[in-house]
């Protein structure tokens, strides 16, 4: 049995991946996977200044993860636009095992081996990610309009993940892709043959350290 979705007519879909605000954990390097922190107070602020630049774009849909962080930079735009904002688990951080919790330094320090393949004990791979957040982000796009605009608020390494899933990128240039700054984003485009490019990246900031669980953003 087939499981390929059925053909559609391309249209002028638009997909933007916002990653959330920042968090303490975020200015103490702390690696967060899918531990529930909150944002910061200059992370909600990241949040409510970054939904007024979105809003200007017109969003048609909101989706979000629902880990707080995520879901609270979705509700700022929401306060903005009026769209309401659906969940979906599948959009949560990776899942980073024996890390979460601890700082980039001590990752480095116990796990030396697991850091320079980047693979948290117990936790996720960036294959298993990939496919994870690129299937909720083709769901997502199934019931997308023709020319519909969604954002989708989520997480660095997620984000990153899921859409070089979705640009049809190999995994040995997966790291080719930067990572997203607190509450910047990146901007995907339709193309005429139904494939996706990708028109803008970490979008809405000047250029400066990222700081996230990604392993574009410690240097591995």
């Amino acid at each position: 049995m087939s499981d390929a979705r059925p053909a559609r007519e391309p249209g002028k879909r638009t997909l933007l991946l916002w990653r959330h605000g920042q968090t303490a954990w975020n200015v103490e390097r702390r690696f967060q996977g899918k531990t529930d922190i909150p944002l910061d107070d200059t992370g909600a602020a990241q949040a409510q200044r970054a939904a007024r630049l979105l809003a200007g774009l017109r969003p048609t849909a909101l989706l979000a993860s629902p880990l707080r962080r995520a879901a609270d930079t979705a509700q700022a735009l929401a306060d903005v636009t009026g769209l309401p904002v659906q969940y979906d688990k599948d959009l949560i951080e990776r899942d980073g095992g024996a890390w979460e919790g601890l700082t980039a330094r001590e990752i480095r320090e116990r796990y030396p081996a697991e850091h320079a393949a980047w693979q948290p004990p117990g936790g996720e791979t960036s294959a298993q990610v990939a496919k994870r957040v690129g299937a909720a982000l083709e769901r997502a796009l199934d019931e997308l309009p023709p020319t519909g605009r969604l954002v989708v608020a989520s997480h660095g390494a997620a984000l990153r993940l899921g859409m070089s899933h979705l640009l049809g990128l190999p995994e040995e240039v997966w790291e080719r892709l930067g990572g997203l700054s607190n509450c910047c984003w990146s901007v995907i485009t339709e193309m005429r043959d139904g494939g996706w490019r990708l028109a803008e990246h970490n979008a809405g900031t000047l250029p400066e350290p990222v700081l996230g669980d990604d392993r574009t953003d410690n240097g591995a």
